[in-house]
């Protein structure tokens, strides 16, 4: 049995971020020779992933990263099986590292393609290598559960638990990219369930204005009247069946998201809105 001196257990140690005892036994194991010993230690990650598959993973965290004018966004979340861990700095620099790479990299389809790419605080590494490190070290369940990436104008807000997060996409070119930022932030905390009417169901709709407009004719007022006051009563129905756009901006609710964005240049677009594990 080879002799394994403690400078060479620390200086394995060092290298991979491992216990010291496991770092021992795979260098006992590996006659002395760091290179097998660190294939050793790779192949411990098959096991844990063998051992915690079926666990839960309903902690993590999700990041975003923008381009500075607002021209495109990433989001991605990473997920693990403890809030400590979704804390931790490892944990956290590996997500960071998966949406700044789906940012400025070539794109990715799905979390599997990401993973291949570059890891852009780690030269020389892939995504991959870095999240297969993170398990080893941590023993926890680790996935890269989804993916997005959108063209612009488009900001994001994560929430500060890191858990409730979203990229609001609009129309137009002002610059003012704030209210972007504050809209997805009024969607994350008021969690709308879609962007404009048209995303409704169109019968019901139709259903509610036949509705309104019956009621409303038959108070004998013109036309032209009716017409208004339908609309009018419209807008509300379209506030209470969760459309963003006729919603009182979070931020000031003397005026609707829509009438916020338009005063800004901008028209809504669309939304995504992610909660960890749903």
């Amino acid at each position: 049995m080879a002799e394994i001196s403690a400078a060479e257990v620390k200086a394995l140690r060092d290298a991979t971020n491992l216990p010291m005892m496991d770092c021992k036994k795979a260098l006992v194991e590996a006659g002395g020779d760091r290179e097998k010993a660190v294939a050793i230690l790779r192949e411990q990650f098959k096991k844990i992933q063998i051992k915690r598959a079926e666990n839960a993973t309903t902690e993590g965290r999700i990041y975003i990263a923008a381009k500075a004018d607002g021209s495109a966004a990433a989001m991605i979340e990473l997920q693990c099986e403890s809030a400590p861990v979704a804390g931790s700095p490892s944990f956290v620099a590996l997500a960071r590292q998966a949406g700044d790479q789906l940012l400025n990299g070539p794109g990715a389809a799905t979390p599997e393609e990401l993973l291949d790419q570059p890891a852009p605080e780690v030269p020389g590494q892939t995504l991959r290598q870095v999240w297969e490190e993170l398990v080893n070290q941590i023993r926890e369940k680790i996935v890269l559960s989804r993916i997005i990436k959108v063209a612009g104008p488009v900001q994001g807000y994560v929430h500060h638990d890191g858990k409730n997060a979203t990229l609001f996409q609009a129309e137009g070119d002002s610059g003012k990219l704030e209210i972007l930022r504050d809209v997805a932030m009024h969607v994350t905390a008021l969690k709308p369930l879609c962007t404009s009417p048209e995303q409704l169901d169109q019968s019901a709709s139709a259903a509610e204005r036949a509705r309104l407009s019956a009621e409303a004719k038959a108070t004998g007022k013109p036309d032209n009247i009716v017409e208004k006051i339908v609309d009018g009563k419209m807008k509300t129905y379209y506030n209470e069946q969760g459309v963003l756009l006729y919603q009182p901006f979070a931020k000031d609710d003397s005026k609707t998201v829509s009438q916020a964005l338009a005063e800004a240049g901008y028209k809504g677009v669309g939304y995504t809105r992610w909660v960890i594990g749903n």
